[in-house]
């Protein structure tokens, strides 16, 4: 009786303070009824961490899936949040995430977090702690260590997750899985990713001076984990992203997608090795130069990974600024290599087959061979396919923890996290280039530039040059903790 009398309270105080009571019509998160009870509305109680932008298209996704009810908003910055305002009227405000998630867990089935890649950690494990289900936009997290505690987490607190890389659900994934499968283009030994990427200022030093502090922002909260720096016109809403503080660049922004398709082809792990070369910043004195607060205008990254199965070891080069391959000999003159600027590559043994970004538009080349190549499905296709990568989720979610639903969801953190770790290797690589020593002369040097860095994944270390174990886990800003 008292665990009965606990949930009717616990529904009461719902109903009563909610801003969703509207017009004798309730919705109840499904949790409060306990164990063996089903809502009423059987949907799914959704908050927002980050509501404007692609928090925005993440919330609406989820509310057209027919079965999430977006009942909390939380954004530091009200003049991001106007258009879910419009969309979720009913929904109650907040700009701390803390505050929301310690006010009405209980209110709460599951937290969507679509805010700047420094925040990701801290906001979904904080939700994950609370036994809520979670969806976290790509990058999973902006450093190493961070992926590796949120795929852990899941599983001790039970909780069914989804990065936001909705190409993995996507059906031209699941046809070059197929591809391959039935030998079409032999074994791998090497893939091309590349992109078009960065689209915002990279290569820059900081600005010097600070610029006044909108007044709809909550700065401090904004900076969250990172280092307390100065305010600067142009860093908000999007060009953070080329800010190591806050974001992870062309390759946070679009390698969970472009990389994806070769981590669910060829079931790689995690890499053995990184090294890469970087544009040069600016010059001085015919002198290159290097920002170290800043990504590069373009960048050459190669991955090692262990071959899986008995399949021979895989080189996968990232291209960014630009960069692309040489086009494929197979392909036409006049034939579009990937999507134009994007693009995933693979060289087989018997073949050669790309996509463009999202694993959209598989191609076999030549390309005369994917209408006439028929292989049997080997891989269950998600319903509407990348458009269904909300929803599955959502559904995943209600099924709860455990279930089949869960279990083959296309990005949860099993799969999303060693991703994630290999995307921010990439990161690691490019930023141990900027390491600066001085010779006996005085003179600065670069001994990052020179090498090649050997990763033990388990135990997430670089075994050869220890100034890049700096990378692997960032230190926060006091009053910020990752809670583990």
């Amino acid at each position: 009786m008292k665990k009965n009398k606990s949930i009717n309270n616990s529904r009461r105080e719902f109903l009563k303070n909610s801003s969703l009571a509207a017009a004798g019509f309730f919705i109840v998160p499904r949790h409060v009824l306990g164990r063996g009870f089903v809502a009423p509305s059987d949907k799914l109680i959704v908050a927002g961490i980050g509501a404007g932008g692609k928090g925005e298209s993440d919330l609406r996704n989820f509310y057209e899936s027919g079965k999430a009810e977006v009942a909390f908003l939380c954004d530091v910055d009200d003049r991001q949040i106007g258009n879910s305002v419009k969309r979720f009227p009913n929904a109650k405000r907040y700009k701390d995430f803390r505050e929301m998630l310690s006010k009405e867990a209980k209110h709460i089935d599951a937290v969507s977090v679509s805010t700047p890649d420094h925040t990701h950690a801290v906001a979904a494990m904080a939700a994950m702690q609370l036994n809520k289900h979670v969806y976290v936009q790509k990058p999973l997290t902006h450093d190493i260590y961070e992926a590796r505690m949120l795929t852990q987490a899941a599983h001790r607190y039970k909780v069914v997750t989804q990065m936001g890389n909705q190409g993995a659900s996507g059906d031209g994934v699941r046809q070059l899985q197929d591809w391959f499968a039935a030998g079409i283009i032999g074994d791998v030994k090497t893939v091309y990713c590349f992109t078009d990427r960065p689209i915002w200022p990279q290569g820059i030093a900081r600005p010097t001076t600070s610029s006044p502090i909108p007044s709809e922002l909550d700065f401090d909260l904004w900076l969250g984990t990172a280092p307390k720096k100065e305010y600067f016109d142009g860093l908000l809403p999007f060009n953070w992203r080329g800010w190591w503080d806050y974001g992870t660049g062309a390759l946070g922004d679009m390698a969970c997608h472009i990389m994806a398709p070769a981590f669910a082809v060829l079931n790689l792990g995690y890499p053995v090795s990184a090294e890469c070369s970087v544009a040069s910043q600016y010059v001085t004195n015919w002198h290159k130069a290097y920002n170290p607060e800043c990504g590069p205008i373009a960048s050459h990254i190669t991955l090692t990974f262990k071959g899986m199965n008995g399949k021979p070891d895989v080189e996968l080069h990232w291209m960014d600024g630009g960069i692309q391959p040489t086009r494929p000999p197979e392909l036409g003159p006049n034939e579009v290599f990937g999507d134009g600027g994007n693009g995933t590559y693979f060289i087989g043994t018997k073949g050669s087959m790309m996509c463009g970004t999202y694993g959209m538009d598989p191609q076999l080349l030549p390309t005369s061979r994917t209408k006439t190549t028929i292989v049997p499905q080997t891989v269950a296709r998600v319903p509407r396919g990348d458009d269904g990568h909300y929803a599955a989720w959502v559904e995943a979610a209600i099924a709860g923890y455990g279930s089949d639903k869960a279990k083959n969801l296309s990005s949860n953190f099993d799969i999303a996290g060693p991703l994630t770790e290999s995307v921010l290797m990439g990161n690691l690589a490019i930023r141990s280039t900027y390491i600066q020593k001085k010779n006996e002369k005085g003179d600065i040097e670069y001994p990052g530039q020179h090498i090649k860095l050997v990763w033990d994944g388990p135990n997430m270390k670089i075994t050869n040059f220890d100034d890049a174990n700096q990378f692997v886990k960032r230190v926060y800003r006091d009053g910020w903790s990752l809670g583990v």
